[in-house]
């Protein structure tokens, strides 16, 4: 299990909570403290978990850098089977067991759902309107030109960083995930398209569930937040705005 992190000290203890809750605790947990400023790998390291917990650090910031740093990390170590949570994030208790059903199964890549942190009152457009608008946003990915280009495998299908999970071969054979600033792209999008270059064996897992924060939404609003979303359309001005995550 693989979570990027950027001065998540004050968050990242509900997420260890939730992978403390899972029906399936038979992982280790990688956690990339990301050039955290805080004690985000302190909190981490003095966590009584019920399952082995690395800390690693990478120095160069992006979420999809510091996750490549722990799948390559767990891939190095051992791991066949992977996963990717956030650290603002709180997989729900079957989390684990439906990603490792999915992957013991035949499912090369896993794409999960993401719905709103109860624990933050989300309201309902929080809850239902902008969900339908990311699936609608979805929907135009899936026909747009250049993500039906020719050597893809398999449809296009909405993907959150946040919730995936993956076979280790899957991610050695299509590159993994995009090394790259956060401003510079969607890298969980990068992942899924070239994965579809390699695999037929991409689904949407709607029970592969994850509750993750509204923070972005309600720092940016949902217009910038969207456009943000689509293909860096608008970008925070300075850089420090763009870790919101």
């Amino acid at each position: 299990m693989i979570v990027p992190a950027f001065n998540e000290a004050a968050s990242i203890g509900g997420t260890l909570d939730a992978l403390a809750a899972q029906t399936d605790t038979d992982f280790t947990l990688v956690v990339v403290d990301n050039a955290s400023t805080d004690d985000t790998a302190g909190v981490v390291r003095g966590y009584a978990a019920p399952f082995p917990v690395e800390v690693i650090t990478e120095p160069e910031r992006g979420a999809g850098t510091a996750a490549d740093t722990g799948f390559r990390h767990a891939i190095e170590q051992g791991a066949v089977l992977l996963a990717r949570t956030d650290a603002d994030c709180r997989p729900a208790p079957d989390w684990v067991a439906t990603a490792r059903r999915y992957l013991t199964s035949g499912t090369e890549l896993a794409c999960g759902r993401s719905v709103p942190r109860r624990d933050e009152q989300p309201t309902f457009a929080e809850r239902h309107v902008f969900p339908a608008v990311v699936r609608l946003a979805a929907l135009y990915g899936r026909y747009r030109s250049a993500h039906r280009a020719a050597g893809f495998r398999t449809p296009y299908v909405l993907v959150h960083g946040h919730n995936l999970a993956l076979t280790a071969d899957l991610y050695r054979s299509c590159g993994g995930t995009a090394r790259e600033p956060l401003e510079a792209g969607s890298e969980d999008v990068t992942l899924l398209n070239r994965a579809r270059r390699h695999t037929d064996r991409i689904v949407r897992a709607e029970d592969l569930v994850v509750e993750s924060s509204l923070r972005r939404l309600r720092a940016w609003g949902a217009r910038r937040t969207l456009l943000w979303y689509w293909d860096r359309r608008w970008l925070p001005p300075t850089s420090s705005q763009v870790h919101v995550r």
